[in-house]
C-alpha cells in the first residue's frame, strides 16, 4: 500500500510529497523532503503507524534538497539512503551542493526554504544502476534513469507505479503540469528521451513529488502536456538569451509569461501560490538560460 504524506512546505498543502510504502520488511520511504519539513514527516510517518527508526530503506529520485534534504537524518537513525550514482559524492560531502544552492538562495533563504544538510557516511549510500532492482520484503523497487531535469535523477517503479519525482512535471489540486527548469543540469533532448522511456512502462499511476497521483487514464494527456510546456518554456527564453539579456531583466518577465499560462489554464490565486512554492518561476530562468548557452556555444 502506498501513502501519500503531505509535507506541508512553508505550512502550505500539496507542495512537497514523500511517499510511504508498505512492505514484509517494514516500511519503504520515497522521497524524504527537505530538513525544513521533518517534524512534518515524523507526524506523518506516526500517523501511519511507525516511527521513523522503523524505516530502514529510503529512495530518493535525484539530491535536490526538496527531495533528498533529510536523507542525512534519516541515515543517522539508520536507513540505507538509495540513488544515483552520480549523486553519491553530494550527499556524502554535502559542500557543493550547499553552496551552489546558497548562492542561489541565500543565507536567510536557505534556512526558511530547507535547513541544512549533513554529511552521509558512503557505507549508508547505496548507488543503484539503471533497470536495477531492489527487493525489499515482498516489494521490488525497479530504478529507471530518467536524465533531463536533473543528470542524477531516478524514477521508481513498484509494481505497476512510477514514483517519478521530477521527470514528470509539477501538477496541482488539477492544475495544468508545469516543467521544473533550475540549473544546472536542464537538457531539454534528455527530458525528451526520459518521458519517452516513462511512456513505455505499462502504469497504472504516476505519483509526483509535487503533487501526488496521476491515474492511468490521464497519463498521456499529462506527459503530451508536460513535453509540450518544456518546449514552449524554452523556445521562450531563446531569444532572450541570444540578445544577450542578463537574467535578472529576464526574470521579471518569464514570471508573468508564466502567471499568464496558470491564469488561462483556470488556476486560481491560491493556487498559483502553491505553484509558486513547488516550482517558483524565477528559478526556471538561470537553468533554461544555461542549457540555451550550452547548446548554442558547444
Amino acid at each position: 500500500m502506498v501513502h501519500v504524506l503531505d509535507l506541508k512546505f512553508l505550512d502550505k498543502p500539496d507542495t512537497i510529497a514523500a511517499f510511504l510504502i508498505e512492505s514484509s520488511a517494514g516500511p519503504i520511504l520515497i522521497e524524504t523532503g527537505p530538513y525544513s519539513t521533518f517534524e512534518s514527516l515524523k507526524e506523518a510517518v506516526n500517523d501511519k503507524g511507525y516511527e521513523l527508526a522503523d524505516i530502514r530503506h529510503v529512495f530518493i529520485t535525484h539530491i535536490h534538497l526538496d527531495h533528498a534534504g533529510a536523507s542525512w537524518a534519516l541515515a543517522e537513525l539508520g536507513a540505507t539512503i538509495y540513488l544515483h550514482p552520480f549523486g553519491k559524492p553530494h550527499l556524502q560531502d554535502p559542500s557543493k551542493l550547499l553552496a551552489s544552492a546558497t548562492r542561489i538562495y541565500g543565507e536567510e533563504g536557505m534556512e526558511r526554504l530547507w535547513s541544512t544538510l549533513k554529511p552521509i557516511p558512503a557505507e549508508k549510500l547505496r548507488t543503484v544502476a539503471h533497470q536495477e532492482t531492489i527487493t525489499v520484503g515482498d516489494i521490488e523497487v525497479k530504478a529507471w534513469h530518467t536524465p533531463g531535469h536533473a543528470v542524477h535523477h531516478i524514477a521508481w517503479q513498484v509494481s505497476d507505479v512510477l514514483f517519478a519525482g521530477d521527470v514528470a512535471g509539477v501538477k496541482i489540486e488539477g492544475g495544468p503540469v508545469m516543467p521544473p527548469c533550475p540549473p544546472p543540469d536542464i537538457n531539454i533532448e534528455h527530458w525528451q528521451e526520459s518521458l519517452r522511456l516513462v511512456r513505455s512502462l505499462k502504469l497504472e499511476k504516476i505519483y509526483l513529488t509535487h503533487f501526488g497521483p496521476i491515474p492511468a487514464a490521464k497519463i498521456p494527456q499529462h506527459l503530451g502536456e508536460l513535453e509540450a510546456g518544456l518546449l514552449r518554456w524554452a523556445e521562450w527564453m531563446r531569444p532572450h538569451y541570444e540578445q544577450g539579456k542578463k537574467a535578472e531583466e529576464i526574470t521579471p518577465l518569464f514570471q508573468a509569461f508564466v502567471k499568464k499560462e496558470l491564469a488561462a489554464a483556470g488556476v486560481t490565486e491560491a493556487q498559483y501560490d502553491l505553484y509558486e512554492n513547488a516550482n517558483p518561476a524565477w528559478m526556471s530562468v538561470a537553468g533554461l538560460l544555461r542549457y540555451w548557452r550550452k547548446k548554442l556555444e558547444e
